[in-house]
């Protein structure tokens, strides 16, 4: 079994191997090409902000992993970029993303939550990533757009076309990013016609005023990332942290018996098994040292958050899940100028549907059947989680 394998069937145990033998490992990303692996907290955490390690894919050098390949119409985006373009580009949907626009949410998520909480009916088993943890931040992302609800998609089968590959279908990934061009290409033609009240028509409306501000390419790029990010991270934020609280049967009763832990319990959740595995790569614009390892110009370094979460010289005992653990400092939605833009609102939405689901259910356990981790290098989320549900709980 090669490393790659390993990391898919038991990412921590490769990771608390690597992480006490070295920092940082010359490693093969999943093109084949070369990488350098960091896994200790301070090394991490460093790094994140360090402004040497851009993301412009322009510093990289020949013959390293890249990552993820997307058109120009849709690679315009904060993934691939360092300030000052970093910057502009992140002001126009910050103020989408602040605390108290994040407040005035919670209502209609939870009355999303609730509706969706409604059709499973009052008892039964379901796979509660269909059912529950997709659905609800699609709804709640596509809401903040504007997308309308016949334009609306699946949009579980392109994530997971580009987040783990078929090696069964190799034009799969292609295809899919085809897909979602031109249904992003559409959205924004549609925004232009029939402008609302929502984050894309203000961009399209600051790209039609003054392109000067904000190109095509990047308005496009920005539309997918906010869709695909709002979604992708919060989907596995709610799965991830609804199977931590089922495989600890004695956290989940500290939780129904003190609600108050529910913050708690999201951050808990959000570090023992957070939504990605990696941060996005970077390539160094000079030599730099990382855990006295030189890594050269130009080479791709790639920053494990899960291994930095359960860095035992950051967090005792990182392997336990406990709601009562100071997470303070935790990795899992990044750190540094590319924090995760929608960290407020992921959060947010975790909290309210896991308060939502044990709220309705009093009984609430795994049913038959494993839950399946989706087969990635990248992502930590679920392709399935089924339950078993039923006993409505008294009102608190």
């Amino acid at each position: 079994m090669d490393l790659q394998e390993k990391l898919m069937d038991d990412p921590y145990d490769v990771y608390r191997r690597l992480r006490e033998t070295s920092p940082v490992h010359r490693i093969a990303g999943t093109d084949g090409n070369p990488a350098w692996l960091v896994t200790r907290y301070a090394d991490v955490r460093a790094a994140l902000a360090d402004p040497r390690l851009s993301l412009d894919k322009r510093h990289a050098a020949e013959g390293g992993y890249r990552g993820l390949s997307l058109p120009p119409a849709l690679d315009a985006n904060l993934l691939n970029m360092d300030p000052p373009d970093h910057t502009r580009i992140r002001g126009f949907v910050a103020r989408a993303f602040t605390a108290r626009r994040v407040e005035e949410l919670r209502t209609p998520i939870r009355e999303t939550a609730d509706r969706l909480l409604d059709a499973l009916g009052p008892q039964g088993t379901t796979d509660l990533i269909a059912s529950y943890a997709a659905p609800l931040p699609i709804i709640v992302i596509c809401d903040l757009l504007g997308v309308p609800e016949e334009h609306r998609r699946d949009f579980r089968a392109w994530t997971d076309a580009l987040i783990a590959p078929d090696p069964t279908r190799p034009q799969a990934a292609k295809e899919a990013v085809a897909a979602m061009l031109g249904f992003f290409l559409d959205l924004v033609a549609h925004k232009r016609r029939h402008p609302g009240a929502d984050l894309l028509s203000d961009l399209v409306a600051v790209r039609d005023a003054d392109g000067d501000r904000l190109t095509e390419d990047e308005l496009l790029s920005l539309a997918f990332l906010i869709l695909f990010a709002g979604y992708e991270n919060t989907v596995q934020l709610i799965g991830n942290a609804v199977l931590a609280l089922l495989q600890h049967p004695y956290q989940l009763a500290v939780l129904r018996k003190d609600p108050s832990r529910l913050r708690a319990a999201v951050e808990e959740a959000a570090r023992y098994e957070g939504p990605a595995l990696l941060a996005i790569r970077r390539f160094p614009t000079e030599d730099v040292t990382i855990g006295g390892v030189t890594v050269p110009a130009g080479e791709t370094v790639l920053l494990s958050l899960s291994a930095a979460n359960r860095d035992p010289d950051r967090f005792s005992g990182p392997d336990l899940f406990d709601l009562y653990r100071d997470t303070t400092g935790h990795l899992a939605l990044g750190h540094g100028i590319h924090y995760c833009l929608g960290a407020p609102l992921a959060r947010a939405e975790t909290e309210i549907a896991l308060a939502a689901l044990l709220d309705r259910f009093e009984s609430l356990a795994l049913a038959d059947g494993d839950a399946r981790w989706r087969p990635s290098l990248r992502a930590r989320g679920l392709v399935e989680l089924p339950v078993r549900y039923g006993k409505a709980a008294a009102a608190r």
